[in-house]
């Protein structure tokens, strides 16, 4: 089964040649697509020089995902951040996930990787950050989620909404089946801590409840501050 990987981009040509580098050395097939959102950077070049296939898209990593949604072939979409990455066997892990008729949407437990802090004190507090995906049915998009493209065409995809996209597909997807978060982990970019771990670490504990309990994502991405 063709798994297509689908990567939203903004400004991350230091990073999209690693992420897009490591499916070299997973076994199984892969579909790899990169929509970028309006760099500035080097990015567009950079994807494509890696094989890629780069479309431009609206900013925003719904609309972004939605995109590189539409334009896919493979049976399954993996929708991943570009600072991340996948464990060993990640192919067979998700196949092996959706291989269970019950379940509608997987995604990995994450760890944290220190950049700025690396060998500082600071980067043992990090592994707060990553209590959230242990302990969570609702997983975020920095999780690596996965799911049929069918499935995801039949609810429409992620809602159009500048923030906690993520949970709008998990909710849709949560009436065609269960969501399963696995036990390996994602190794993701620590940067948005660094810039400000006690923000960070609010809101991403606080939000998911504030959008259950009806708060507009709109009015959460004022709170949180232009959202990547």
């Amino acid at each position: 089964m063709l798994v297509s990987v689908i990567i939203p981009a903004l400004d991350e040509a230091a990073r999209i040649e690693a992420c897009l580098g490591q499916f070299r050395e997973q076994p199984g097939a892969w579909e790899l697509i990169v929509v970028d959102g309006g760099s500035l950077d080097a990015t567009v070049d950079l994807a494509a020089a890696a094989g890629a296939r780069v479309l431009r898209g609206p900013r925003g990593r719904g609309p972004q995902m939605n995109a590189g949604a539409a334009a896919a072939r493979g049976d399954i979409l993996f929708f991943l951040h570009a600072d991340a990455a996948v464990p060993p066997g990640v192919g067979a892990l998700i196949r092996g996930t959706l291989g269970e008729a019950s379940i509608a949407l997987g995604a990995f437990r994450v760890r944290h990787a220190a950049e700025r802090w690396a060998g500082t004190w600071k980067a043992r507090v990090l592994r707060l950050a990553d209590l959230r995906s242990r302990r969570t049915a609702w997983p975020y998009g920095d999780q690596g989620l996965f799911c049929r493209t069918r499935d995801f065409r039949a609810v429409d995809g992620y809602p159009d909404e500048p923030l906690m996209e993520e949970l709008g597909l998990a909710a849709r997807l949560r009436t065609l089946g269960a969501v399963h978060t696995r036990p390996e982990e994602l190794r993701v970019s620590a940067r948005r801590f660094e810039a400000g771990f006690l923000k960070a670490f609010v809101c991403m504990n606080a939000f998911p409840a504030l959008y259950r309990l009806g708060v507009p994502p709109a009015r959460l991405a004022d709170w949180y501050g232009a959202p990547r």
